[in-house]
């Protein structure tokens, strides 16, 4: 009980942080970082570029390869418009349910680490265990590209990691990617009256969504026959479609926003080559008859890999010893999972709390899960011990 209030005192230390995507997460970080070092962690900070953000990777343990990776990101989802019955970034607790802004998403996970932490720089541990808070996951999983880009520059090799999202401590083993795109219209604005000397951006954007929407029907027509996601496809969504300034007025320049989320890598690329070449072959060329100076571009926002279900997963084994569960699923939500398996670790998903509590006014995580988080995580530390 000792250790759950202990967890307790930390998420609401965590979530007092407002962590939003567009704002900085360097007090978190930095409040990580003296608990970790404290204990004699050794300590990397990675900022980015405007220096606002920075990832932390911090190793308890032998410095040797081989170690286990548990994950978390920092940032959190807005709460503007969002009706809360108390403040978001202050901790409440109600029939045993912790309430605040990241609290399942995903700082629950973050402080039941950062608690059984002593407990690791105390035992004698045979492989290292590594604490990864990465920034920016919820607008494209920013941080952790950086972060595993860091690590196979300076070749450190972990085996396994555990990426806490909130899977109410199930084991998830795969996921569908996630790509998010913009693309944008340059036409030709003219009176409505003479719509043969103007450039329509805004009906070329939806001729480019209707061929998407085509291809978004063979995609469904060709998932894989073994596929275990729901729906099995890969899916593709329009999400915005802004364009236009009055009725009368040709509009000369429409912002599309859409995404893909992928059962398979060769999917994307599918897609992707079949958008360009329509807009290369048919819209252009009919956009800068009129105006030469017309464009279609896509700017790419983020692009997440999948994480793909592996035979031989030795992350998958040790939370089945440690969680006595005998299965793992997959989700069609995304998380960081695949860019860290593409270090060749192996990777699970697995932390306290549901997703459907996840981005929602009222965001909470149960004691029952944050208990039954740390039970795992003392397990692996009496494992790597042993």
């Amino acid at each position: 009980m000792m250790l759950l209030e202990e967890t307790r005192a930390i998420l609401a230390d965590l979530i007092a942080f407002p962590t939003i995507s567009s704002d900085s997460n360097l007090e978190l970080i930095a409040y990580a970082a003296d608990r970790l070092g404290a204990l004699g962690a050794r300590i990397s900070v990675m900022r980015d570029d405007s220096g606002r953000k920075a990832n932390l990777f911090a190793t308890l343990g032998p410095d040797t390869g081989g170690g286990i990776v548990l994950s978390g990101h920092s940032d959190v989802v807005p709460v503007a418009d969002q009706e809360w019955s108390s403040d978001p970034f202050t901790l409440r607790e109600a029939e045993g349910r912790l309430y605040g802004r990241g609290s399942c998403d995903m700082k629950g996970f973050i402080a039941a680490c950062l608690a059984v932490a002593p407990r690791y720089a105390a035992a004698e541990l045979r492989r290292p265990v590594h604490f990864s808070l990465t920034y920016d996951e919820e607008v494209g999983c920013l941080g952790a590209r950086h972060l595993v880009d860091e690590l196979a520059a300076q070749d450190i090799r972990p085996a396994v990691a555990i990426i806490g999202e909130p899977t109410g401590m199930k084991i998830i083993e795969g996921h569908k990617g996630c790509c998010e795109y913009t693309t944008v219209f340059t036409g030709l604005e003219g009176h409505g009256s003479l719509p043969h000397r103007g450039v329509n951006a805004v009906e070329y954007a939806v001729r480019y969504v209707s061929r998407l929407m085509e291809l978004r029907e063979e995609l469904k027509r060709d998932a894989p026959r073994d596929s275990r996601f729901d729906p099995p496809h890969t899916t593709v969504q329009v999400g915005r479609l802004i364009g236009g300034v009055a009725h009368n007025v040709i509009p000369g320049h429409c912002v599309l926003d859409w995404e893909m989320r992928p059962v398979r890598h060769e999917d994307r690329a599918r897609l992707l080559a079949a958008m360009e070449a329509f807009a290369r072959d048919s819209l252009l060329p009919e956009m800068r008859g009129v105006a030469p100076e017309a464009a279609i571009v896509t700017h790419v926002i983020g692009e997440v890999e999948g994480l793909v279900p592996a035979s031989d997963n030795e992350a998958r084994a040790i939370l089945s010893e440690l969680t006595g569960a005998n299965d793992a699923g997959v989700v069609s939500f995304g998380t960081e999972a695949g860019l860290f398996q593409s270090l060749g670790m192996s990777v699970v998903v697995c932390g306290p709390g549901s997703i459907e509590q996840a981005h929602k006014p009222d965001e909470f995580v149960s004691l029952d899960q944050l208990d039954a988080c740390l039970a795992m995580l003392l397990g692996l530390e009496r494992k790597l011990a042993g």
